[in-house]
């Protein structure tokens, strides 16, 4: 997808009719529910019409220009893609361009993947050249219509202010036959370059129809590539803040060694944005720098995964997943890093009833985590905050490393991964659950993401059960909202979930298979979950193609708001009122359904068992047409609603 596909004298001759920001506006508008930020439109309006301008005066009128490129299966854009062909092979040749206003930069520290831009003062920015390249290596990456066309695809970085002194530093070694960079003083040398990529004579158009219309690969599946993530040294693909996250703790950590100094790393960003993936990669690289580096969740099912799928085969690679429980008896800076995944599961002490007499002095487990290593990088959404007694917020992790005196550096991740990299459906989310201003509103679609709400728990199960016989994951899961037997004695699951006519059996508890079911850690990722319907717990982290949620009694629409329901709840952690007043029961409830919303990749069908919230959730997936006719037959006596 992108803002503007045109010609590149189609795109001037919009620029001259001052069209063409506007155009791009809206279509982000359309397409993302969000108005570009100032920043945005100032960089469209200062790069775009200077590029195109380049493009015309060099001949370059037929190349057809993508203008804001979706990359697949996220919401990252490159700036604009050239398309055309190229003048030996004569086959499809694309040139991914970065534009960048900066007239002078330095590198940050000596540091030769961080640059500082005096107008974003302190704070290191990504080379651009190493921007450029992750994009090309994405591209590659998830279109496989691009197998073994290595070549066809360049990145270059296009300074258009600068000039070689100003940024002379950024040169280096970096540069390759794939990636470049280039000046406004050396606008020639860019042009010459994609002469030698680009036909000039000869229309872009086809190019530009084969890559849009490229079917996207899944992207790798985290825990079923991370044994060769850290095992076998091969990286995922980072991008932009990604990639910048990353380069600041390595960065961080040598800083550390060398200044024999500590600092606190806060990464932040929603689901599917990129955290464990960061994780992972920096568990392997500083791993195989040598570096003493441990990675730890709050969450059971996640660390149990990391360790049976990751660390398959190796104990010391098992070894290296702990708890954040794990660290009472850690000596202090003992550790080069500890990187602390899912760090809004940080509670606020390790004690538990296993926990000995000599360790039961009341420490804040955030204290032990930050003491354990030199640099401790706590990646986090504030809004999977779904359990009483969890704490891991930005503000409190600043605080406490203000009381230290410790240096802070923070990162946001703001693009999306899962979900398809639908930004439209992540904001569509949070209007829906008043995570975000200005309420619910009409999903109106999105190439990469499916959303729509379903008649009965029956047809949730079918059509996922279709998905899954089609090749794809897929996954129910609910509010927690039934009770949640043990197995019988012969093995057998107890349906403990029922809606109507329809009842399916809780995923299992503990850490044993029983009755072919897989235990609670496998349940997302082993395809025997499929069976049983999961809760945020062990859903929460985990990723699968299509998502198939259930709104229990627990969280209903009523005229023009949530009404969250505490008599409906069965969690036991919510059933004290003293320590879970009714605000933050109603904050934390509506976060269970956030994450329970945002685990699918490609789409999500939602049922609720409340006749009101059921209509809301029609009349917001559904055209008003289809929002009537269903209506009316929801209120049948097969409409699936609870007893």
């Amino acid at each position: 997808m992108v803002l503007l596909r045109q010609s590149t004298a189609g795109l001037q001759s919009l620029f001259e009719s001052n069209s063409a920001i506007e155009q791009m506006m809206a279509r982000m508008l359309a397409t993302t529910g969000r108005r570009p930020s100032e920043g945005e439109a100032r960089s469209w309006r200062a790069s775009l019409p200077m590029l195109t301008a380049d493009l015309m005066s060099a001949g370059f009128e037929n190349i057809e220009i993508l203008v804001e490129h979706q990359l697949p299966l996220t919401s990252k854009r490159v700036d604009a893609v050239l398309a055309g062909q190229h003048p030996k092979t004569g086959l499809s040749s694309y040139v991914l361009i970065e534009l960048k206003q900066w007239s002078r930069a330095e590198m940050y520290e000596d540091d030769v993947s961080l640059v500082m831009i005096d107008a974003y003062g302190p704070r290191p920015l990504l080379h651009p050249m190493d921007q450029v390249a992750s994009y090309r290596d994405y591209l590659l990456d998830f279109l496989p219509g691009l197998d073994n066309r290595q070549e066809a695809v360049v990145g270059v970085a296009y300074l258009h202010n600068a000039t070689e002194s100003g940024v002379l530093a950024l040169r280096g070694t970096r540069e390759s036959s794939v990636v470049r960079m280039f000046t406004g003083e050396r606008k020639s040398d860019f042009l010459d370059f994609l002469r030698t990529r680009l036909d000039a004579d000869v229309s872009g158009a086809h190019a530009a129809d084969q890559l849009l219309g490229m079917p996207a690969a899944p992207s790798r599946q985290l825990l079923t590539v991370a044994a060769q993530s850290i095992r076998d040294r091969e990286q995922f693909v980072l991008l932009d803040e990604q990639r910048l996250a990353f380069d600041i703790v390595v960065h961080e950590v040598e800083r550390a060694r060398a200044a024999d100094s500590k600092t606190v790393v806060i990464i932040t960003g929603g689901p599917g944005s990129g955290k464990s993936v960061i994780a992972l990669s920096l568990l392997g690289e500083l791993a195989r720098q040598g570096r003493t580096v441990l990675h730890a969740t709050g969450s059971r099912s996640f660390t149990q995964t990391l360790r049976m799928v990751a660390g398959k085969g190796s104990t010391r690679v098992k070894s290296m997943f702990k708890y954040f429980n794990s660290f009472m008896e850690a000596e202090r800076n003992g550790l080069d890093v500890l990187i602390l995944d899912e760090a809004h599961r940080i509670r606020e002490t390790s004690v538990n009833r296993y926990t000995k007499a000599e360790f039961r002095k009341g420490r804040p487990q955030i204290d032990e985590l930050m003491a354990a290593a030199r640099v401790p990088v706590f990646l986090l959404d504030e809004y999977q905050v779904v359990r009483p007694g969890e704490l891991g917020t930005v503000a409190e992790i600043e605080e406490f490393a203000a009381t230290l005196g410790l240096r802070v550096q923070k990162v946001a991740l703001d693009e999306q991964f899962r979900c398809g990299g639908s930004a439209a459906y992540m904001n569509w989310v949070q209007r829906l659950l008043g995570l975000a201003p200005d309420g619910p509103v009409a999903w109106t679609g999105d190439d990469h993401f499916t959303v729509e709400a379903v008649e009965s728990a029956q047809e949730l199960e079918r059509r996922l059960e279709e998905k899954r016989d089609a090749g794809f994951g897929a996954r129910m899961t609910a509010g927690y909202c039934w009770p949640w037997s043990d197995p019988r004695p012969d093995g057998s699951l107890v349906e403990d979930v029922t809606i109507g006519s329809w009842s399916r059996p809780w995923n299992l508890k503990g850490d044993r298979s029983v009755g072919g079911a897989p235990p609670a850690a496998l349940w997302a990722s082993d395809p025997a979950g499929f069976g049983q319907v999961g809760c945020v717990y062990t859903a929460q982290g985990f990723e699968y193609d299509w998502n198939g949620v259930i709104f229990g009694p627990d969280l209903v629409w009523r005229t023009d708001r949530w009404v969250a329901v505490r008599s409906a709840n069965r969690d036991p952690d919510f059933r004290n009122t003293k320590a879970v007043g009714d605000e933050e029961f109603e904050r934390l409830v509506l976060n269970v359904y956030k994450v329970l919303l945002t685990r699918g990749m490609l789409g999500t069908l939602i049922v609720s068992v409340d006749d009101e919230t059921q209509r809301l959730l029609r009349s917001l997936t559904r055209p008003a047409s289809a929002s009537a006719s269903a209506s009316a037959s929801a209120s049948g006596p097969e409409s699936g609603r609870a007893e």
